[in-house]
């Protein structure tokens, strides 16, 4: 993963938990960077390992950690410049995330190790949606139901996120569902 993902890692630890919890998490986790650049790539293990260490150090399930990281993520890229770049998307949620994608091959230009994930929406009503998340990486569904909770939040609109199919035996992607409200 891109260094800046492991930047709103230690972004989200900071500002909630301080400097000095941060660098407890650097240092369970065996990561020899206290800092990361965000244009550089970095080995999937390291954020893995992060993840981890911030678990055991906050007492927190990594899920719940991911899930509050994906939250977080949106605001912190709309920070860092990409705003535009989401704004680009569309308007309407719905647009949004047809256009996550294409969004991540305009991402890729800039980042030419980047391997995203893909995405699949299907519209069942105004109000619901169900999006298919095809990603390499195990274990980040939390953090998609976080990313669409903070979505809905940037979007200035309330729902319900569920999780409703994990990738396994029967399925090769995850599924989430966006109920929102009238």
């Amino acid at each position: 993963m891109y260094g800046m993902v492991n930047k709103a890692i230690e972004g989200l630890v900071t500002e909630r938990f301080g400097e000095d919890t941060w660098f407890g998490v650097v240092e369970r986790a065996g990561v020899e960077e206290e800092s990361f650049i965000s244009m550089d790539p970095y080995p999937d293990e390291v954020t893995y390992r992060l993840v981890g260490a911030a678990s055991e150090i906050l007492d927190t399930p990594p899920e719940a950690l991911l899930e509050a990281f994906g939250v977080y993520w949106i605001k912190y890229v709309g920070q860092k410049g990409y705003g535009p770049m989401m704004d680009l998307e569309g308007q309407t949620l719905a647009e949004f995330l047809a256009g996550l994608d294409a969004m991540h091959s305009r991402v890729a230009a800039a980042m030419p190790k980047l391997r995203p994930p893909s995405f699949k929406l299907s519209i069942v009503s105004e109000q619901l949606y169900e999006l298919g998340y095809y990603s390499e990486r195990p274990g980040l569904g939390p953090m998609v139901v976080g990313l669409l909770k903070g979505l809905l939040e940037v979007k200035g609109l309330t729902g319900e996120v569920r999780w409703i199919g994990q990738k396994g035996e029967s399925l090769d992607y995850d599924r989430f569902q966006i109920q929102l409200s009238a």
